[in-house]
């Protein structure tokens, strides 16, 4: 397999978690802001929907390789904060895999970020 199509399947895989998260808040903007606004989050209603479209709209970009490193670098550092925020609870054994997992998608990305999305995107085909 070439390391163009790994990259690619590797976008795929990495993207799918944003798009569907993002997806999900913005169809339960309500809900979403309610759990913001319950953790201690400033303007619960306007974060949501900040999240949600970095999310949906960054998780996209990477998925097609559109401006994938902007993106990721992005996402990467939401993924440090928000597992910051939301999962940094090592009492609770699946908060320290969700948090874990957070770290774990925020190297990806930096990776991403560092080495670019590939051939296989719409950044190399317009170029």
């Amino acid at each position: 397999m070439s390391q163009n199509a790994i990259i690619l399947i590797g976008r795929i895989l990495i993207s799918v978690i944003f798009i569907m998260s993002g997806f999900g808040k913005i169809t339960d903007i309500g809900g979403t802001a309610g759990y913001f606004g319950a953790v201690g989050l400033p303007l619960p209603v306007v974060t949501a929907w900040l999240v949600a479209l970095l999310e949906l709209v960054g998780g996209l970009a990477i998925l097609v390789g559109f401006q994938a490193r902007i993106a990721a670098l992005l996402l990467a550092v939401f993924s440090i904060a928000s597992g910051l925020i939301a999962h940094f609870d090592f009492s609770d054994q699946m908060q320290t895999i969700m948090f874990m997992k957070n770290l774990s998608m925020a190297g990806g990305l930096l990776l991403l970020t560092a080495f670019g999305s590939g051939a296989l995107s719409l950044e190399r085909a317009r170029a």
